[in-house]
């Protein structure tokens, strides 16, 4: 138990760090009571017997218990990728409506995560889609519908929870009604409280009463509410979480170095802010003069009496009592259970109740005749695009699909010529698959993917990343969404285009743009 006023001020924070391994300063920091835990990135990420001794390595170093922070909501956002068990994303969860499934993919992720020494994870993500311009939540809604939502929230965090991995709601009280995001800059949210109680609060509502650890506070400003970012005000944390939802848990704030802040407030100053805001832990996840300005302030704060005393104990009893409840023993998953077969089993099915038929109205399933596929290829696959390699969708069609032409375009810039070689494709052959990401969101891609359409002579839609292309695209034959991008749900929309299975999701938004 700390005990100085050093050791409790560093529980009250959480970092993050470059590298495959902890760099010096977090062993010592760990060491010293000076930060309570980390959070860890893909950049920490290379196999999992690498990730499993770095984690070991803060828990070693640790003199007071230690939180291992991932995201790993699964879909989009998910830090273990290559070597582990992907999942399909929250929308796909969504477009299924099965709690059973919600709960147990969650399960296989907190088992994988639990074997590697993890015992928090920064999910599930409870925003409703309100704007689909809304560049930092798309298909990691699980829709619309509150208590939709709720339900398969509850069962999410039924799955982390239950093999033990502290889970975490976020972005409370909801950020997902503007089109701005929080790295970028403030999001301003015009909504008045009686209207979020019977809609955005209300999956925070199940959460909390079904017992989740706790509760990740967003950026965003409400200004029916506080004219301060709601990580900074004690109106939304002491007020709205605490007093008026009777929230007992957890709270942290997301991470003080996105813009929405920064930009108005030095590290320093945000972190007491936060803390005077009723936050336990303040998360900094990239920059260490960043981390030690927090500290410092914090500590100047508490021996000031700006702080007080009664704040900082009130914090570290809720941090502590997450820390045991989820404690990391001996007693473990063994790494074994990591990819094994029972595991990505789940996720395909998974992957397959998430697929959205929209219409089939020329009849182009299951695939025959000449086959061509044109693929607005993710971000992530920007080497294979330089390279002239096949990206990811088209090589799994191309797998199963003899003798199928292909043309991959960068999604967010498609280049004219590649964009000619696309069009010269779609003139050509028989059946025409067009994989779109956000062309909803880049009218480049937008333009390209309307004009393949009226070229080809019969062509399939499939809607690679948010839903919402087949809004803004006109003409398909077939229109097909998968609800995310993760490997699974790519191979369960190959799947679909071969007619091994019929699609029975039900899409959880509108299409309306």
């Amino acid at each position: 138990m700390p005990s100085t006023l050093e050791e409790k001020i560093g529980q009250m924070l959480v970092v993050g760090f470059q590298g495959l391994e902890p760099p010096g300063y977090i062993p010592d920091w760990l060491a010293k009571g000076r930060i309570g835990g980390v959070i860890l990135f893909a950049r920490n990420v290379a196999t999992p017997v690498q990730l499993a001794q770095l984690v070991q390595t803060c828990h070693d170093a640790a003199s007071q218990p230690c939180l291992v922070a991932i995201d790993q909501e699964g879909g989009v956002v998910a830090r273990l990728r290559d070597g582990f068990t992907e999942s399909p994303g929250a929308m796909a969860l969504g477009a299924a409506d099965l709690e059973t499934l919600a709960e147990n993919v969650s399960s296989v992720l907190a088992t994988e995560m639990r074997a590697l020494g993890i015992n928090w994870n920064l999910a599930p993500a409870l925003d409703i889609t309100h704007n689909i311009h809304n560049p930092s939540v798309g298909t990691r809604s699980l829709g619309i519908d509150p208590e939709r939502i709720a339900r398969l929230g509850a069962a999410q965090v039924r799955g982390f929870q239950h093999a033990g991995v502290a889970a975490t709601a976020k972005h409370f009280p909801g950020k997902a009604d503007t089109p701005v995001d929080p790295h970028v800059s403030l999001p301003v949210i015009e909504g008045e409280l009686d209207t979020m109680w019977d809609t955005d609060l209300v999956p925070f509502r199940a959460v909390s009463q079904a017992g989740i650890a706790s509760m990740l506070i967003t950026h965003a400003q409400f200004k029916s509410i506080d004219a301060q970012p709601s990580t900074l005000s004690p109106k939304i944390i002491e007020g709205l979480l605490r007093r008026d939802m009777g929230f007992e848990g957890l709270v942290v704030t997301d991470c003080m170095e996105m813009k929405a802040v920064t930009n108005a407030y030095g590290p320093g100053e945000s972190a007491v802010l936060a803390a005077l805001a009723g936050a336990n832990i303040i998360l900094f996840s990239h920059t260490r003069e960043y981390q030690e300005a927090a500290h410092d302030a914090l500590l100047e704060a508490a021996r000031s009496g700006r702080l007080p005393e009664e704040k900082i104990d009130f914090s570290l009893s809720k941090i502590q009592a997450m820390k045991a409840r989820f404690a990391v023993t001996d007693n473990r998953p063994s790494m074994d259970v990591i990819r094994c077969s029972d595991h990505l089993a789940v996720m395909e099915e998974a992957a397959r109740a998430g697929i959205v038929l929209v219409h089939d109205d020329q009849h182009n399933l299951p695939l025959n005749g000449a086959v061509g596929v044109v693929e607005f290829a993710s971000a992530l696959e920007s080497l294979v695009l330089e390279s002239g390699g096949r990206t990811g969708f088209v090589s799994l069609l191309a797998s199963v699909v003899p003798g199928v032409q292909s043309v991959s375009l960068d999604a967010a810039n498609p280049a004219e010529s590649a964009s000619a070689k696309a069009q010269t494709l779609a003139s050509q052959t028989g059946v025409l698959v067009i994989a779109t990401r956000n062309a909803h969101l880049n009218p480049a891609q937008r333009a390209v993917a309307q004009t393949l359409i009226a070229t080809g002579q019969r062509t399939i839609l499939v809607c690679l990343r948010n839903p919402y292309d087949a809004g803004v695209l006109e003409g398909a034959g077939t229109i097909l969404l998968t609800c995310g991008d993760s490997a699974p749900s790519l191979q369960a929309a190959v799947d679909a285009l071969q007619g091994r299975f019929v699609p029975t999701g039900k899409l959880p938004v509108s299409l309306m743009v």
